[in-house]
């Protein structure tokens, strides 16, 4: 039975979001802003953020690296967790819980997901804040993953449950993430 997501197990994994691919991804400008709101999120909750980028594609686009302290892992394999520099990373802040975003869903992020499911790693995707070129690719790799054992989320439900309550200083500041992304978002 799968309990609920807790910060202080979670971390964030933004698999690369870069410069030479973005334009060609369906949805592009949400799964942007999407993304956003969950860096800002994570930061705010003091939750870790591991990112990544495939050698020759460019650096993470300006609209996420301005909000991004973190120095990236490059990469050249599709999945994260054949780069050692990613996995100790990862192992070192000693959380289970994976949630991951970016693109493209149905390569990195995939190979990504299925990897760490056979570390025993808790896996949450966000369906809305990861892409790929066809929206086919997208779904089909949606469903492998989850099919695989890794849950399926959206950007707003894993913000709220990782906020945990309303009434706090904490929670003033992640209402404003989510009405700034709603509206970024609206169609």
């Amino acid at each position: 039975m799968k309990m609920r997501v807790r910060r202080e197990d979670s971390i964030l994994v933004l698999i690369d979001v870069q410069e030479r691919i973005i334009d060609t991804i369906a949805e592009h400008e949400s799964i942007i802003q999407n993304i956003k709101a969950l860096i800002k999120t994570a930061q705010t909750l003091q939750m870790p953020i591991v990112l990544t980028e495939q050698l020759k594609l460019g650096e993470t686009i300006p609209e996420l690296k301005t909000f991004l302290a973190e120095p990236s892992i490059q990469k050249l394999t599709f999945s994260c967790c054949e780069s050692a520099e990613f996995m100790t990373k990862l192992n070192a802040t000693g959380r289970k819980t994976a949630i991951i975003c970016g693109i493209e869903t149905h390569i990195c992020v995939q190979q990504t997901v299925l990897d760490l499911l056979l570390g025993h790693h808790r896996i949450l995707v966000v369906k809305d804040a990861t892409s790929s070129h066809a929206p086919i690719d997208r779904e089909t790799a949606l469903r492998r993953m989850e099919a695989a054992g890794a849950e399926i989320t959206t950007t707003e439900a894993i913000i709220y449950e990782l906020t945990e309550k309303a009434g706090t200083e904490e929670f003033k500041q992640i209402l404003d993430i989510v009405k700034a992304r709603r509206t970024s978002t609206a169609t």
